[in-house]
């Protein structure tokens, strides 16, 4: 079978696609043929090895796994003696951020991993963009205690963390006045977006409003720099650590302070952010949005276009078997 292959950290430049053997299930695992998966922000981080704090997840030196990818969507070949819950035939897609071998034509994986049955009604190209970027923003929401009438600054509303977080919050009757380019302004306000902020022309950290969470889904700014826009106990969450890590230790000193606080969204349980998607989904209320569409064989070309910061929602990977 074909597969995304590196062995070293590195650029994109790194990988190459290389004929290897088709993995064999173990009694707990099931063969999966990748129909779609995606590039994404976590799969760059993994490539690099940057922040350096991953690698204590993928591996120190050099990765542990040789093929990349951490989404993926397809059919179930073939199930190992001991599994219950899937069978062959079954539609089903699944995301781990410590990697799953994904970029490649099939993968095994254990059916007690973070693996579900395909909602009804969307493509497998919509099921692989429907994973990581709303992981994350799963785990923004559900960090603070959001009502009807909050208020919410979206900073980075047209990437997959933010087009799905956008949605979540407009699932809860949030205001939400959110940031993106000039040629998304319509595409996020289709989203529901109350308000739009086009950061090519206006800072939005100097807006006069003011607001009870400030949701910073591309981690390009700071506490300090969005301070100003949060009321007396407003929240600020970013999708990042921060330029000096700092993000995570004013998650723990700042509520002790009081008032304005940071809070950070480490990302758990990835089996709850899949069902929550998928009964978004079913009910009509998350769409995923899609950049644009690659073949396996121009994985380095995908790499460069999501590392260049410049993509609009998910990226996807066709494996081309329908």
């Amino acid at each position: 079978m074909k597969a995304a292959i590196r062995t070293q950290y590195g650029s994109p430049d790194v990988l190459t696609i290389q004929e290897v053997a088709q993995p064999q299930p173990k009694n707990h695992e099931i063969l999966v043929r990748v129909q779609a998966t995606t590039v994404n922000r976590t799969d760059c981080g993994i490539l690099s090895g940057q922040p350096a704090i991953i690698r204590l997840f993928t591996g120190l030196v050099k990765p542990k796994l040789a093929t990349t990818g951490t989404d993926f969507a397809g059919e179930v070949q073939v199930v190992g003696k001991n599994v219950s819950r899937f069978k062959v035939g079954d539609k089903v897609w699944g995301f781990n951020d410590n990697g799953l071998s994904s970029h490649a034509e099939y993968l095994t994986i254990a059916e007690d991993q973070p693996i579900a049955i395909i909602p009804k009604g969307i493509t497998y190209e919509q099921a692989a963009a429907s994973a990581e970027g709303a992981h994350y923003a799963y785990n923004f929401i559900n960090k603070v205690d959001l009502r009807a009438e909050s208020k919410v600054m979206l900073n980075g509303a047209t990437g997959a963390i933010g087009s799905a977080a956008l949605q979540f919050l407009k699932h809860v009757g949030a205001h939400v006045t959110a940031t993106a380019n000039t040629r998304n302004i319509d595409l996020i306000k289709s989203l529901g977006a109350d308000r739009v902020i086009d950061y090519e022309r206006e800072d939005f950290t100097q807006d006069d409003d003011t607001y009870d969470f400030v949701f910073d889904a591309v981690g390009k700014s700071t506490f300090s720099q969005c301070k100003p826009l949060l009321k007396p106990k407003g929240v600020y969450i970013s999708s990042e650590s921060g330029p000096g890590a700092q993000n995570p230790f004013l998650a723990l000193f700042t509520p002790i302070m009081g008032g304005k606080r940071v809070k950070f969204p480490v990302p758990l349980n990835i089996p709850r952010s899949l069902d929550f998607t998928s009964e978004l989904i079913e009910a009509n209320k998350f769409r995923p949005i899609i950049d644009r569409t690659y073949s396996l064989d121009q994985i380095q070309e995908a790499f460069h276009y999501v590392s260049s910061g410049q993509k609009t929602g998910s990226v996807i990977i066709s494996l081309g078997h329908d």
